[in-house]
């Protein structure tokens, strides 16, 4: 029950600072906001305060903001209405909700790096057989410092290079054995691992080594935030690759893919590893769901942008009969995703009780 609470309240945070996003700048070029909810559904609490009505309806899974003269059908032509702004000052408004995620994510690696988080060094911990580490003669105790004369003192720092390398190819390691430095040229066999975005296996270069000392690092305040912003870069880079990989046909969509159901879960056994171990993914959510929302689909904040982009080439807004249609089918597309992705879940994580069950 604990888990279901941290992960709802999870979502509530980033839901409701996506929320803000529009809703702040909304009000800030004088758009009269309606409704700011958190959920959807059957309202529990709701409360009104000025123009705005505020709740928190029964099912916790999105939010919206309404604001007045927001859809064409109920335009109409007063100064503080949504379509009464300039196309740039709605852009604003659609996107600094996603902008906003981005900004957390980027706050929560800052946490990260700032409070301290524990990682592995180089020391090798473990070899593994028929893998190039062994069979160039590295032992346990033995401790990595640099490949191909790069230095490395983590394994996420080592990983890096290794895993971008092929099968059959080579790496020089430098290592410290008893306070001697040597270096020995490893072979490096492709192993497969589960992609950093989530799901889809890929096949990364490996050693064969395994790592078990551990350290804490901590950074100072103006490196933390260097950090976090380098990372949150390189979490865009490879969530977008892994889109790149998803719609070229290149990742299976069943693997490469989640949901809430999917989320709930993941979350379930990141809390048993600590606060460190939440924020890191709660900071690739918060990214995500910028990402996601900025896709040029209809319904979300990157098909409105399109839709923007269309008026201010024509001079005109689209028309209401084109505009309900856009809806509808983003709107199709959206709950097709949904429905597939809890399937996707449910077969994933709880298939083979399913199939026990039926069998039985």
């Amino acid at each position: 029950m604990l888990d279901l609470f941290i992960f709802l309240f999870i979502l509530s945070i980033l839901i409701f600072v996506h929320e803000f996003g529009h809703f702040i700048v909304a009000k800030k070029m004088g758009v009269r906001v309606e409704e700011f909810s958190l959920g959807f559904g059957r309202k529990l609490i709701k409360r009104k305060r000025g123009d705005t009505e505020y709740s928190i309806s029964a099912i916790p899974l999105g939010g919206y903001v309404k604001m007045a003269g927001d859809n064409l059908d109920e335009y109409k032509g007063k100064p503080d209405e949504y379509f009464s702004k300039a196309p740039g000052k709605r852009f604003w408004i659609i996107f600094c909700g996603p902008l906003l995620n981005y900004l957390l994510g980027i706050i929560f690696l800052w946490a990260i790096f700032f409070i301290g988080y524990p990682t592995f060094t180089t020391r090798v911990g473990s070899l593994v057989e028929g893998f190039g580490a062994k069979e160039a003669g590295l032992k346990v105790g033995d401790k990595i410092t640099a490949v191909d004369g790069k230095s490395v003192y983590y394994v996420d720092e080592l990983q890096k290079i290794i895993f971008s390398k092929k099968e059959k190819s080579s790496v020089e390691l430098t290592v410290l054995r008893e306070n001697k430095p040597f270096n020995v040229l490893v072979r490096i066999k492709e192993r497969e691992l589960e992609d950093v975005t989530g799901g889809q296996k890929r096949a990364y270069g490996h050693l064969g080594v395994g790592f078990n000392e551990i350290v804490e690092i901590k950074h100072g305040f103006i490196k933390s935030a260097f950090l976090s912003v380098r990372k949150t870069f390189e979490l865009t880079g490879e969530t977008y690759k892994a889109l790149f990989r998803l719609f070229t046909g290149r990742s299976s969509m069943r693997e490469s893919m989640t949901g809430p159901l999917g989320i709930f879960l993941l979350t379930s056994k990141l809390i048993k590893l600590g606060i460190i171990a939440v924020l890191n993914f709660m900071a690739i959510l918060s990214i995500s769901l910028a990402i996601f929302n900025l896709l040029p689909l209809p319904v979300l904040d990157g098909g409105h942008i399109i839709l923007l982009a269309l008026e201010r080439i024509r001079g005109k807004t689209l028309s209401l009969k084109v505009e309900e249609a856009i809806n509808k089918v983003g709107m199709t597309l959206i709950l097709s995703l949904v429905v597939f992705v809890t399937y996707n879940d449910i077969v994933r994580n709880f298939g083979e009780q399913i199939a026990k069950f039926f069998i039985k």
